[in-house]
This record gives structure tokens, sequence and C-alpha cells, in this order.
């Protein structure tokens, strides 16, 4: 298994590397939410790191991307959401560690990310 830390290195770094240079929206955004060029500089910017145990840190990680999936445009927020549900998972799990399949998920989830985000 994996540690936490690196993934979540990687989970920020893809992140980040995946909305430089965003296009404007397609469409309009609802009025509580950004807008997909919004979101993606803010993703861009984002410096949250976790502190403490792997199982802290997971649930952190999951609480930070709940609030960010909140914020952000709606085809950004699906894939957050879904790495939100994951990290949930991990942190839940005794040891805090993601498996390779939840390492996988959160690769699928920022690889749509990327696709907005470009």
């Amino acid at each position: 298994m994996k540690k936490l830390a690196p993934a979540v290195v990687l989970a920020t770094g893809l992140l980040l590397a995946g909305c430089a240079g965003s296009t404007p929206p397609a469409a309009s955004p609802t009025p509580s939410r950004m807008s997909v060029d919004e979101s993606c500089k803010f993703l861009n910017t984002d410096t949250f790191v976790p502190t403490g145990s792997d199982k802290d840190k997971a649930g952190q990680i999951s609480k930070h991307y709940q609030e960010v999936a909140d914020k952000v445009a709606p085809e950004v927020a699906d894939p957050i959401q879904k790495m939100a549900d994951v990290m949930k998972q991990v942190a839940g799990s005794s040891t805090g560690v993601q498996t390779t399949d939840q390492l996988n998920q959160l690769r699928q989830n920022m690889d749509q990310i990327g696709q907005h985000c470009k």
C-alpha cells in the first residue's frame, strides 16, 4: 500500500497541472458557484496542506474536497465530490492509507477535472 502523503502531493499536483491555462466556460454558471474558469484558477492557487496521522490527513482532505466541490462549477464539482467520497472511505479505514483502487479512482477524477481545466 502507498502512503497518503505522496498521494496528496500527486492529487494536488494533478489538480494544479490539469487546471493551468483554462478556457472560458461554455455555459453560464449557477449564481452560487464559480464559473469553470474561476474554478480552475481557484484550484490552481489552492494551498491546503493536511496535518496529523494518515487517518487525520485523509479526513481533512475529504472535508476540504467537499468544501471545494460546494464552491466550484458543476463540471468540476462532480469529480471533486467523488474524490471527497473516496477520501472519506480512506479516512474510515483502519490505516488511513489509500488502496491501489482508490488511487486509481482519484486519478480518473483528476483526469476529468483536467478535461475542463486545460
